[in-house]
């Protein structure tokens, strides 16, 4: 007997990433964090906090950061919806737009969080193949008019991030929301931004947990035109983002220099990782991100164990077109030396078995 829907006996159920504890002697390069520490500004915020705001409850539509957010990207703070992370936000759109018989669509592979929301939802979905390297397939998204449509760019897994032109055509072709989805827009070349502004039904997420270095926050924002915000804060949780949350991320919000100076350094870091990846016989594809996504020279399930036994944490994604690739979030140049030489000592000495 369960107690669940059927929907949710048959899902899997969405699996991050491997979190070891704190402390653990580990180079974790598996689920996108930024290698640097957040702004000063927002660490004294917690050394100095008030225990005041820890005994009310918290302001339910974190104005304070609304406004630091609108002042940061030149919009309104009404544009604005704050949330527990951005998978949260995407959970309140799935919940406020989608159900049985109004279709998630989305572009494959992307970020798998979007399927396992639309099967809690019991949302019909449609998975749309990317094209060859990694085009967007433009009019089969627009052909299939879901009620929601994500894209992700820059991409997870694969990196890249989608023409604004592609994205400025499904906007002006959807009759349900486009939903772009910019967790890494911090470490990419253009912002989809101008686009929320423009088109009634584009929504545009954002998160702190990777350019602003505050994963552990949880705490991410929607922007999009004042009756979407209204329509979403309807169906949200009444206090979904903490005091201590709200604090600290209005204080790195208002330090843009210190997130730009971080995003700089993770960049030129990408792109030299790539070359002495790439030296080892690895194909790498261009990203727009902060990681990598590589095919290595050898199997990727052993590779990837491989580091493993020697403290270094990797993304390897046991499904189809991905089962051969390897995921690498960029480290610190310290960090991204030591996966260089262990890689090296790995190939060199046939350490999994796998080199024939």
């Amino acid at each position: 007997m369960s107690y669940f829907r059927p929907s949710v006996d048959a899902m899997t159920g969405y699996v991050p990433g491997e979190q070891p504890k704190p402390g653990t002697p580990i180079i974790k390069l598996n689920t996108n964090e930024n290698p640097y520490p957040p702004s000063p500004n927002a660490i004294s915020i917690l050394r100095e906090l008030d225990p005041e705001w820890l005994r009310r409850y918290p302001d339910p539509y974190a104005n304070d950061f609304r406004q630091a957010a609108g002042e940061a990207l030149k919009i309104p703070k009404d544009w604005i919806m704050v949330g527990n992370g951005s998978d949260d936000l995407l959970n309140v759109v799935v919940r406020a737009c989608a159900e049985k018989g109004r279709k998630i669509v989305y572009p494959m592979p992307t970020y798998v969080l979007y399927r396992t929301l639309a099967e809690i939802q019991d949302a019909d979905r449609l998975e749309i193949p990317y094209g060859e390297n990694n085009q967007l397939p433009l009019d089969e998204l627009i052909a299939a008019q879901g009620a929601v449509t994500f894209i992700a760019s820059p991409n997870s897994p694969s990196g890249h991030g989608v023409p604004m032109s592609d994205l400025r055509q499904l906007a002006a072709n959807l009759k349900g929301v486009l939903v772009i989805d910019e967790a890494y827009v911090d470490f990419a070349e253009e912002t989809a931004l101008p686009l929320g502004v423009e088109f009634p039904n584009v929504i545009i997420l954002r998160t702190l947990s990777k350019g602003y270095s505050l994963a552990g926050l949880r705490l991410g924002f929607a922007i999009a035109q004042p009756h979407i915000i209204r329509g979403l804060f309807k169906v949200r949780d009444s206090y979904s983002v903490d005091a201590i949350a709200t604090l600290v991320g209005t204080a790195a919000m208002r330090d843009q220099d210190y997130k730009n100076e971080c995003a700089k350094k993770v960049k030129k870091s990408r792109e030299k990782l790539a070359i002495e990846l790439r030296q080892l016989g690895f194909e790498v594809w261009n990203s727009q991100t902060n990681f990598l996504l590589t095919l290595p020279p050898s199997n990727a399930a052993k590779t990837y164990e491989a580091l493993k036994r020697q403290n270094i944490l990797v993304r390897y994604f046991n499904q189809p077109s991905l089962d051969d690739k390897l995921r690498i979030s960029i480290g610190t140049d310290e960090q991204n030396r030591l996966l260089i030489n262990t890689l090296s000592q790995i190939f060199s000495r046939g350490e999994s078995g796998f080199l024939t």
